[in-house]
């Protein structure tokens, strides 16, 4: 084994490398941009190197930086986690120079599956079946549009080199080929410096399965079953679980035989994952090879009883796989749901800033979370907006759903937009719950998904009445100690007065909504007044702004932090956001640019699509901004004509910033 390890990535996989690597004995080493000076990855390691400014480009996705760290820090292996260089063969190779172990497959496998029309020319000769389309090197447009009529609408654009829904698109009209491809090769350039792409026949209603494999040097190759990956956002994957559901014996050995025939067919040493496209009446069709372990590897390790990572390190090591197909095998369903910096109701926009309050579920032998950031930690533009990993593992998969759903009503993110409420609603989903997966699940359940979110309900607005109560008393008790005279009676926040009592008033705001609580001091206890209705009031704020709250004998417990003006009340599995209105403050008038289009989040203007004088319809494309390696477009919001554009191509732009003067029609 090891005694010194290089991680050459970030967030939670290298944080995951770390655990694993500490528990062998085995010294892990870090690497952080100048962004991540105070990341957790760098915080866990045993030792650290900064490798460049924030762009990955200049440091992440720098080998020679990387390789000097190691040597540097008297490594002998490098692990490279997952995106970034893990696929790259060039590192692979630069490694192997340098006297470094790469713990990954042989560069020969990575050249293989590193492009997805040679890795379907290999497959095919190999006896795996394959997608009927073009991965041919012709690029041409004129000539890859003729290749999608041949194959017939609808067709998919796949990037060549790429991974994690980058450089894809569904085009379903000859018209609609030339743009669809010309945004998949600037989207396939950022992401991974190759703007090659194929076309294939898109598959309605299909499901996304894919094999765990594991290769050694001594030419094992085994699989550790099926995972089902369907369930999808543009292409990237939401939720994965383990088994796939309704997976008979026979399909699971034919599936993991034209895996394990992947592998072999290109020599294949370490983790590695064969995705594959399963039609409605059961066939499958070999999608891509990942030559790395992939986001959603711990569902298979919750199933199996394995540490993927230890198997990484061992068979980097030299030594045989640990098991024999025939020792392998499935105990119980795991499932795992991706916690992003997102917003699900803005098209699954990322979302940057600080983590004011980050609380996950407690860990137990059923629930795990990968974290890669901490509390008090920053989501930037910089790099995937991830927040953890949630998995959860039972007997049976109502069971598995059963904790996913309590666990994930106990998550509190505070800070950045996020999709854990929306990940709820999704395994809460009839359509999931019964198993109808597809990877068009999400659209095909959209009303559900995306409902209209539900006004507080009257414990939401008193819960955010008491915490505030609770903590001025907090903050007036605190204040005594310090005091010359703690017993004053000015440091009392009851209501106390020298002939009469007092009464307050705390008014809320959510969304058009204004609530005002009435407060009257009682004793030890609070008689709040809300909507004519008085409720007798009371309990303690305890760490992590919990709340033991008791409302006229109903107990019920939520979690009140505070944020600026707002006060996110998270009760019943649901997060709601009230601020609190200060009767003194009058805004002013104004309030923005009239006709002014902002930045949803920092990002590099690509692309103007519409000219300064148009006329344009509501929806109508005016611009495509690139943040975080992914393209979105800025829409016309109502029917009018762009007056100017305040941003070129190739621009950067800040949060917020005014991008487009826009003049709504009359």
């Amino acid at each position: 084994m090891f005694d010194t390890i290089l991680i050459a990535n970030r967030g939670e996989i290298a944080c995951r490398v770390i655990r694993s690597a500490r528990r062998l004995g085995v010294r892990a080493v870090a690497v952080y941009s100048e962004a991540d000076a105070a990341a957790r990855h760098v915080r866990m390691a045993d030792a650290a190197v900064c490798i460049g400014p924030a762009a990955a480009r200049e440091s992440y996705l720098n080998i020679e930086r990387i390789i000097a760290a190691a040597k540097e820090m008297g490594a002998q292996a490098i692990h490279p986690g997952y995106g970034f260089l893990s696929e790259n063969e060039d590192f692979a190779q630069a490694c192997a120079a340098a006297g470094l172990v790469f713990i990954g497959p042989p560069v020969a496998a990575i050249r293989a599956m590193g492009s997805k029309s040679a890795a379907k020319a290999l497959m095919e000769k190999a006896g795996v079946p394959l997608v009927p389309g073009y991965h041919g090197d012709n690029q041409d447009a004129t000539f890859l549009a003729g290749e999608a009529a041949r194959i017939g609408w609808p067709v998919l654009i796949k990037a060549s080199a790429g991974g994690g829904g980058k450089g894809m698109r569904i085009v379903r009209a000859a018209a609609e080929f030339a743009d669809a491809l010309a945004s998949c090769r600037r989207e396939a350039a950022a992401s991974f410096g190759d703007d090659r792409v194929l076309v294939e026949k898109y598959l309605e209603r299909p499901r996304h399965i894919e094999m765990q494999v594991f290769g050694d040097t001594q030419g094992n190759v085994v699989h550790l079953f099926e995972r089902d990956c369907s369930v999808q956002r543009r292409h990237q994957k939401v939720i994965e679980e383990a088994p796939a559901p309704g997976m008979t014996a026979g399909r699971r050995a034919a599936m993991g035989k034209a895996a394990v025939d992947a592998a072999k067919a290109v020599g294949y040493v370490g983790a590695g994952t064969v995705e594959f496209i399963v039609a409605a009446d059961g066939t499958f069709h070999f999608m891509e090879m990942n030559t790395r372990l992939q986001v959603e590897h711990p569902v298979t390790e919750m199933i199996t009883g394995l540490d993927l990572v230890e198997w990484q390190l061992r068979v980097a090591a030299g030594e045989p796989l640990p098991l024999t197909q025939e020792q392998l095998s499935i105990r119980g369903h795991a499932i795992e749901a991706r916690i992003y910096a997102e917003d699900p109701g803005k098209g699954f926009l990322p979302s940057t800033g600080r983590l004011v309050h980050l609380a996950p579920p407690a860990e137990s032998l059923h629930v795990r979370v990968d974290a890669g950031v901490e509390e008090g930690d920053a989501i930037t533009p910089h790099y995937d907006p991830m927040i953890a990993k949630l998995i959860v593992h039972g007997e049976t998969r109502e069971r598995a759903c059963a904790l996913m759903l309590q666990a994930l009503a106990q998550y509190r993110v505070v800070g950045v937009a996020n999709n854990v409420e929306f990940l709820s609603r999704l395994v809460a989903c009839p359509a999931f719950a019964q198993a109808d997966l597809d990877t068009g699940l999400i659209e095909r359940e959209h009303d559900f998904l995306f409902a209209s979110k539900a006004a507080p309900p009257r414990e939401a607005w008193l819960a955010a009445a008491l915490a505030e109560l609770l903590r001025e008393q907090a903050a007036a008790d605190a204040a005594a100690q310090k005091d010359a005279d703690p017993h004053s009676p000015w440091h009392r926040r009851d209501g106390w007065r020298v002939n009469l009592g007092v009464s307050r008033r705390l008014t809320f705001r959510c969304g058009e909504t204004t609530r005002v609580v009435g407060v009257a001091y009682v004793g030890n206890a609070y008689r709040l007044e809300l909507d004519g209705q008085s409720t007798l009031a009371g309990g303690e704020m305890l760490p992590g702004s919990q709340l033991r709250a008791d409302f006229g004998g109903n107990r019920c417990a939520a979690t009140v932090v505070v944020a600026g003006e707002r006060r996110h009340v998270f009760l019943h599995g649901r997060c709601f956001v009230l601020a609190a209105v200060d009767p003194l403050y009058h805004a002013g008038e104004g309030g923005g640019a009239e006709g002014g289009l902002t930045a949803p989040m920092p990002g590099k203007v690509i692309a103007l699509v519409a000219r300064a004088g148009d006329k344009m319809e509501k929806g109508a494309p005016l611009l495509i901004l690139e943040a975080m390696k992914m393209e979105h477009t800025i829409c016309a919001p109502t029917a009018g004509t762009v007056k100017s554009f305040r941003y070129a191509v190739g621009e950067q732009v800040a949060d917020g910033a005014d991008l487009v003067d826009f003049e709504p029609a009359k």
